[in-house]
């Protein structure tokens, strides 16, 4: 009987620990029915599995028999219980463990920060951590709440607490500086990234799979993709995570010849790409016009690696059909996939369809995309952007008032830039900067030498009724056009830099960057929430295929 429950518990926990699933459940529930005795050990592998799974039925289930069993006061169990709740996002109960259990270590004040962190409740867990008594936090406790705010897109808060754990002489381990040069390539802060990576040099993390991976991955997205393929060669082992992140690096930046000579010395490797990888190699050939590359990488996806396509790559694949002019083969793709597209891929297509200006389409499109009710705001605003192209006003306006009547809010368009280790943040007509009267200034100047050499600003991009001076003013205040203002403002002329916008940047800004970038003579580097846009002497790297 020993044997056997020692089988079990073996079974289960090796599920838990490898690739969690629902078959694990369905183990636990056929030992539990057959009468056979139930550990604790049982019961940490199946409550972890529930967390992964987001099984929140069964992992209460669980805490029943726990309960029952009077296994209530085994300190693991019950943190491991507490993370399961946090992980179904169920803070309620895990809140209730946490207050329930007569003695907490730091481990289970760890798990409580997480969990806080990860329902989006960062006050509730930074109140926690400020409450403990520094002498009784670890490294693990710091790990928690810095993780925990990076993944809550609170990177600033987060790089506070590093510079505090930094001042309170807290040793850093390898967890902790994945962490910080993952918020840094979140928020293309380059110069913090540069410092990480000082200090991974000088804590000999280099050597570490994971961080090499994370470094690579953290100066492609700050825009410095030759130091980036630099970290990437003097890596002394990679895995297909560091492949992939080159291969993506390339294809944000548009390099797609790069992105796809990378896959082939990848595989020339011996390197089994994933489904991760593939996007990469699509999302470069539907963003340089790669229509046979993007075809050959996709069939050699499903049929020499077989891996079954998912949503993302099936909308790569209309993406690049459909940015190619090739909105009818685009349409019969989508008519004949396996699975109905979503919002994403419709939305994607409804952009193609309007910038093509193919009417027929974009409706048959715009109607199914409303069918779906989506919650993004992103689905609407280019729907209500095709009825703005077209005329068609009673079109936008009752796209607003679906939006209104569906609790849907536009995302505000945000645009920032790193000047001094400072980052300055701009919205969309935002007035809130200390030297926004000289900033506005500053841009009406550069606006006039635009227009000296023949630019006109495209007002078709405001759907707004409003007559063509105040559309103008609108575009004036872009954030975009407010970042690049002030840094050309804060920085000597010549200087290279980079501003991100949380948005895909709109085609008025994009003339007006390349412009600028010629009369200030600047190299300008634009992220946005699509790719990398290099600037220079008037020229994008994208060839304006975006």
């Amino acid at each position: 009987m020993l044997q056997r429950n020692f089988s079990w518990a073996r079974r289960i926990n090796c599920m838990a620990n490898q690739s969690p699933s629902r078959k694990a459940i369905t183990d636990f529930h056929l030992l539990h029915s057959s009468g056979r005795k139930i550990t604790e050990f049982h019961l940490s592998s199946i409550v972890k599995i529930c967390g992964r799974v987001e099984a929140l039925q069964e992992g209460r289930q669980s805490h029943c028999l726990l309960l029952k069993l009077g296994f209530n006061a085994d300190l693991i169990l019950m943190t491991t219980l507490l993370d399961m709740y946090s992980r179904c996002t169920n803070i309620h109960d895990a809140c209730r463990v946490f207050d329930e259990m007569p003695l907490r270590d730091v481990v289970v004040i760890n798990s409580m920060i997480s969990g806080l962190c990860r329902c989006h409740l960062s006050s509730y867990a930074i109140d926690l951590f400020t409450k403990m008594n520094q002498s009784d936090r670890d490294v693990g406790t710091w790990n928690s709440l810095i993780l925990g705010l990076g993944q809550n897109s609170e990177g600033r808060t987060a790089l506070i607490f590093f510079g505090r754990m930094r001042v309170e002489g807290v040793e850093v381990d390898v967890m902790t500086v994945i962490s910080v040069i993952s918020i840094c390539a979140d928020m293309a802060m380059i110069i913090h990234a540069q410092q990480v990576h000082g200090l991974v040099i000088k804590s000999g993390f280099e050597l570490y799979l994971p961080v090499g991976n994370a470094i690579v991955d953290t100066y492609a997205k700050c825009g410095c993709m030759g130091d980036a393929c630099l970290c990437f060669q003097n890596m002394p082992f990679k895995n297909v995570i560091s492949w992939t992140s080159l291969i993506s690096g390339y294809a944000k930046h548009g390099f797609e010849v790069e992105a796809l000579e990378a896959f082939h010395q990848m595989e020339m490797e011996g390197v089994v790409p994933n489904k991760i990888t593939f996007l990469g190699t699509l999302y470069a050939c539907s963003h340089s016009g790669l229509l046979q590359e993007g075809w050959i990488s996709f069939t050699t996806m499903v049929n020499k690696y077989s891996i079954a396509p998912t949503m993302e790559h099936y909308t790569c694949m209309v993406d690049l059909l459909a940015r190619a002019g090739r909105l009818y083969e685009a349409h019969e793709f989508i008519e004949k996939m396996p699975i109905k597209p979503d919002a994403k891929l419709l939305t994607a297509f409804l952009s193609s369809c309007c910038h093509h200006k193919n009417v027929e389409l974009a409706s048959a499109a715009g109607k199914k995309l409303l069918q779906l009710q989506p919650q993004e705001a992103g689905a609407y605003i280019s729907l209500s952007n095709f009825y703005g192209l077209v005329g068609d006003m009673e079109g936008v306006a009752n796209v607003r008032r679906l939006m209104l009547e569906r609790g849907i809010r536009k995302e505000k368009a945000s645009t920032w830039i790193e000047i001094s280790r400072k980052v300055h943040s701009f919205e969309s007509g935002d007035r809130s900067h200390p030297d926004y009267q000289k900033i506005y200034d500053h841009l009406r100047v550069l606006i006039q030498k635009m227009k000296n050499i023949g630019y006109v600003p495209d007002t078709s991009m405001v759907a707004q009724n409003v007559e063509e001076l105040t559309k103008e003013e609108i575009l004036l205040g872009h954030s975009e056009k407010l970042a690049i203002a002030f840094g050309i403002m804060s920085t000597p002329p010549g200087t290279r830099f980079l501003i991100v916008k949380n948005l895909r940047v709109c085609a008025d800004c994009h003339v007006f960057t390349g412009l600028i970038s010629k009369i200030e003579g600047r190299k300008i580097v634009a992220r946005d929430s699509s790719r990398f846009h290099h600037f220079k002497d008037g020229v994008c790297s994208c060839g304006n295929y975006w």
